[in-house]
């Protein structure tokens, strides 16, 4: 179909607080996970690069876009969830029971003081509408990206979940001019 194009979304690196819930909670990025996420998009062809405007996505987009001579565009929409109460603190400080209703349902039972699923899903889908038809690459977040696929695929979270997206993950996808999406490629194995 005419006037498609590819998006890559790329997760940023290994940050050094691991373990967390992060999402406005920054961190950031190992130099290992730093050169994960340049060699990851290497044979990649892109124009743009978007980020979200935390720092672990930045130092990421600022180190592609030094070797590819692009400066990235900061966008706050492709934040990850806001954990709200739970930000910045690892699984086991969280009451077991709340978090276990948020893994169920992340719309029905956000955490405390947090974002709602359907909001993250909702911003994602406005950052998506506001992209250019040219071959992008966005560095983002884990929950931003299954955020994407929910937007562009019509994913149900069961299937959002049937994948691991670890730092350094990449999800290739042709975008129809209707917002739709195919997944065209998908990396998630380690990068040397």
């Amino acid at each position: 179909m005419s006037g498609a194009f590819l998006l890559h979304l790329l997760r940023h690196g290994a940050p050094e607080l691991t373990g967390r819930m992060l999402g406005r909670t920054d961190s950031p990025v190992t130099a290992e996970g730093m050169a994960a996420c340049v060699a990851r998009v290497k044979p990649l062809n892109f124009k743009k690069i978007v980020c979200s405007d935390l720092m672990r996505s930045q130092a990421v987009a600022d180190a592609i876009g030094r070797e590819r001579g692009l400066t990235p565009t900061t966008d706050a929409r492709w934040r990850e969830l806001d954990f709200g109460d739970w930000d910045g603190l690892a699984a086991a400080d969280i009451d077991a029971a709340a978090l276990q209703r948020f893994w169920d349902d992340p719309d029905g039972a956000p955490p405390p003081g947090g974002e709602r699923w359907s909001d993250l899903v909702a911003r994602i889908t406005d950052a998506i509408e506001d992209l250019t038809p040219e071959t992008s690459l966005i560095v983002t977040h884990g929950g931003a990206m299954r955020a994407a696929l929910k937007s562009l695929c019509g994913f149900g979270l069961r299937e959002l979940w049937a994948f691991d997206l670890p730092y350094a993950a990449l999800i290739s996808l042709r975008i129809w001019p209707d917002r739709t999406a195919q997944i065209v490629g998908l990396q998630t194995d380690p990068v040397s």
